[in-house]
């Protein structure tokens, strides 16, 4: 055979190799090899749990995870998010200590609380919202009898529910400023309900976050009293994800999945025209107030560090009787 035609018998069983590996690689994709290793992250094979149950509030905080579910953040990590509406935070973790949900997002003081009474083997898995200043604020109206934060001594202040963020970070804001707060009546109702409660005079102040703040100020013409997120409570930790030990034991590439696709969406909320629509669709307000609310500090993964200032206040303020310490509660976070 001539070099010219060796060559040519070369290329030709070259180009038929090539072909019978493309189809190997596709047979494989098929079967769900190489692309499920790809979705769950470096190769590391299949998701323990590619579906799972998370249990969400209808609130500003969760804009990041409704755009990772909306965006295909996810579903590109191999893994399907299923949203369990839950009416409270406290309700979110009930739903997960039982068992109805794999993840629940709420504020930190029940993950706390609930461990601290040995209630569940509780960790914190990802972190979701800090105070930012003007996010979240106790709010008077001009008819209110209340002009300045001392003349909250004795009044009666609208909250969540007692030892919840409302409650001990106003307590907290309140003591900073030398203010009394034995006498106070705390009111605790939900959220939607604070701004008519002002405007009828139910109440002489109100703790709320956005989109609450901006729709009361809209509304009532609620005025800021004091500004949550200053002194102690400055860039305070308020919300995050938690879930049982044994979940987080027996499905650590799914955890790291939700936490990669998390983490992206995180990053991208840096661009408010992608979160904006998501807080209309699902905390429930008009696309004005949306443009107009402030966002509060988006995160995603924790530190050990920055969390113990919770149970330190819990601690501070009597709910919890002994010191309780974060770093042991933080489930291992992707890289």
């Amino acid at each position: 055979m001539s070099r010219s035609g060796a060559r040519r018998g070369r290329g030709a069983i070259g180009v038929a190799l090539s072909a019978l590996m493309l189809a190997t690689l596709g047979a494989c994709g098929a079967l769900g090899g190489d692309d499920t290793s790809k979705a769950s992250g470096g190769g590391d094979g299949a998701l323990e749990k590619p579906k799972i149950k998370v249990a969400l509030l209808p609130v500003v905080d969760l804009a990041p995870l409704r755009l990772a579910q909306e965006g295909g953040y996810f579903k590109a990590e191999g893994l399907e998010v299923e949203a369990v509406d839950a009416p409270s935070g406290q309700q979110s973790m009930t739903k997960m200590i039982g068992g109805e949900v794999d993840i629940a997002f709420s504020t930190y003081m029940p993950f706390f609380v609930a461990k601290s009474k040995g209630a569940a083997d509780i960790r914190l898995v990802a972190d979701s919202v800090s105070a930012s200043p003007k996010s979240n604020a106790v709010v008077t109206v001009p008819n209110s009898t209340v002009k300045t934060i001392n003349d909250l001594a004795g009044k009666k202040i609208a909250i969540t529910d007692k030892n919840t963020a409302s409650h001990l970070l106003t307590v907290s804001v309140m003591k900073d400023h030398g203010v009394d707060t034995s006498k106070v009546q705390w009111v605790p109702m939900a959220l939607p309900n604070i701004s008519a409660a002002l405007g009828a005079g139910q109440v002489d102040a109100g703790y709320l976050p956005e989109p609450f703040l901006t729709q009361a100020s809209k509304v009532v013409g609620a005025t800021p009293v004091v500004d949550i997120a200053t002194g102690a409570t400055t860039d305070f930790p308020l919300a995050g994800f938690g879930a049982l030990g044994s979940f987080v034991d027996k499905n650590p590439k799914t955890l790291a999945a939700f936490q990669r696709a998390l983490a992206k969406a995180v990053r991208d909320s840096a661009d408010r025209s992608k979160i904006e629509p998501m807080i209309v669709k699902y905390a429930k307000v008009d696309a004005e107030t949306a443009s107009l609310l402030t966002l509060p500090t988006f995160g995603a993964t924790l530190d050990a560090r920055r969390l113990q200032r919770v149970p330190d206040l819990l601690l501070q303020t009597g709910v919890i009787s002994a010191k309780l310490d974060a770093a042991p509660m933080l489930a291992p976070q992707a890289g």
